[in-house]
């Protein structure tokens, strides 16, 4: 069975691309089966995923970027095309992408004028609104996936509401910042609004030959990325800790208070979903982008020198807790 998990928040600059990649090369080295979505229009995971000329070839006529594959759609030309992901270059496992494409953004105005009709329960316009799920579908379980792991752009639009409705689970990646902070506040009600025309949609919906997204994604929790790490309790900085201490209220306000009435959020023994921090990582990342690694696979050969070399290959260390918590949602018994 198959784990649909999304990678999400409406503000971006939070660093959620760079988490995705590094947790999804220690998931594919640790045995699993990974695919990687990039449904983010600007394509940093397909970037940092494949060689260029590996990228040039998706987008080609004949390519299996997410945008190909749901092309004829887009025209209204046709349904969805089967074509296999790509293998992600210095992985060490199963990791797979389905590469992005800038086009894709294009697909945004389809969907947004066919929601509506979709919800009376119309064929061709649930067709487009299920378009991305379908495909998903098909390439997972083309390759086995244990886990699918979701890259969406940071906004409320159609395209999101598409895809997030397709996931089983979601994670927020987040900044101790004022604008994190403010990002959390009409995505609950959003999320809640998106469930219920979803529910309407499905109840419309009575061919079982054509999957559609439940529209029900499960709120894991968040990820605090790119502070400034001290060795205070808080693991940060007095600056970035004044910002800290207001997100998990905002969070709890604005996210899993909203999604806990309909069921949509996991309710974990502790009563704490703060999955992880990721510290900024500076210099390193530039290497990790350059060399199309991780950092914690850069070495020497990828130009780090002296400390840099042990602080990169030490920094799995801050993934470790998360991929551990993302293995025990995929297992059969969860």
């Amino acid at each position: 069975m198959t784990t649909f998990i999304s990678i999400f928040n409406n503000k971006g600059g939070v660093g959620k691309t760079t988490y995705m990649y590094h947790v999804s090369h220690l998931l594919a080295e640790d045995g699993n089966t990974v695919l990687m979505v990039d449904c983010d229009s600007q394509c940093n995971l397909t970037a940092y995923s494949l060689s260029d000329s590996d990228i040039k070839k998706s987008w080609s006529e004949d390519g299996n970027s997410i945008f190909r594959n749901i092309e004829l759609v887009y025209q209204t030309t046709g349904d969805i095309r089967n074509r296999s992901p790509s293998k992600v270059i210095n992985s060490k496992g199963n990791l797979y992408i389905i590469p992005g494409d800038l086009r894709l953004s294009d697909f945004e105005d389809r969907l947004g004028d066919t929601w509506n009709s979709a919800k009376g329960g119309s064929e061709p316009d649930i067709r487009a609104q299920s378009a991305i799920h379908r495909y998903i579908h098909w390439a997972a379980e083309k390759i086995s996936a244990d886990i699918v792991l979701i890259d969406l752009g940071p906004n409320l639009g159609a395209l999101n509401r598409a895809v997030l409705a397709s996931s089983d689970y979601f994670i927020t990646p987040v900044a101790p910042d004022l604008f994190s902070i403010q990002g959390t506040e009409n995505l609950g009600n959003k999320l809640v609004s998106w469930r219920k025309d979803w529910n309407q949609i499905n109840a419309a919906w009575k061919n079982t030959e054509i999957s559609i997204p439940a529209g029900s994604p499960i709120y894991l929790g968040f990820v605090i990325q790119q502070h400034n790490i001290r060795t205070n309790s808080a693991g940060m900085t007095n600056g970035w800790k004044i910002y800290g201490n207001e997100l998990v209220p905002a969070i709890n306000k604005n996210i899993i208070e909203k999604l806990k009435p309909i069921k949509q959020v996991l309710l974990w023994e502790n009563d704490e979903w703060n999955l992880g921090q990721i510290p900024n990582l500076h210099s390193l990342i530039p290497y990790s982008m350059d060399a199309k690694k991780p950092i914690f696979y850069c070495n020497g050969s990828d130009g780090l020198i002296g400390a840099h070399i042990k602080k990169a290959r030490d920094s799995a260390k801050y993934f470790e807790g998360i991929v551990e918590t993302l293995e025990q949602v995929i297992d059969p018994d969860f």
